[in-house]
């Protein structure tokens, strides 16, 4: 039976979840081609010291090595929050088709990330991007992280 948007996303948020529990800070990413999963990741920073390690470029990194190509067209990658400027210049890189995304940068930055403000659809006109932009999906389920990570007390960066 094929997945619908609304389970791969659940499966970021679970991820993220995982995620939380060894640390990290309350984002996830999922990537498929088809109907098939390919990865599904979490943001990584502290556990590896490497500040590009968010959700999405893990999981891009994860989905190439896999996969054995770095063009990843027919995939989509789903992710909790809307992807950073640095993640959406290395999902447009790889060629993804779609990019389905709960929480916005703004919502990022309102839990105390130090976001630019920078929208995904601005990064599409003003780079030409072809990928399709789904914003806004289970937002609430993906706002919900934020709330777990503050209540750990964890610290954002």
């Amino acid at each position: 039976m094929p997945k619908t948007d609304a389970d791969w996303m659940r499966l970021a948020i679970e991820t993220t979840r995982a995620g939380l529990a060894k640390g990290q800070t309350p984002f996830g990413a999922v990537i498929t081609r088809g109907e098939e999963l390919v990865v599904a990741a979490h943001n990584v920073v502290w556990e590896t010291t490497d500040i590009t390690a968010h959700a999405e470029v893990n999981a891009l990194r994860l989905a190439c090595r896999k996969l054995g190509i770095i063009d990843l067209k027919g995939c989509t990658i789903y992710s909790t929050t809307e992807p950073c400027p640095m993640c959406f210049s290395a999902i447009h890189w790889a060629n993804i088709d779609r990019i389905v995304f709960g929480t916005s940068i703004a919502d990022a930055a309102a839990a105390g990330f130090n976001e630019l403000p920078i929208s995904n659809f601005e990064m599409k006109e003003k780079g030409k991007s072809r990928v399709e932009i789904v914003p806004g999906f289970l937002k609430e389920e993906a706002k919900e992280l934020f709330r777990v990570f503050k209540e750990k007390g964890a610290k954002v960066y």
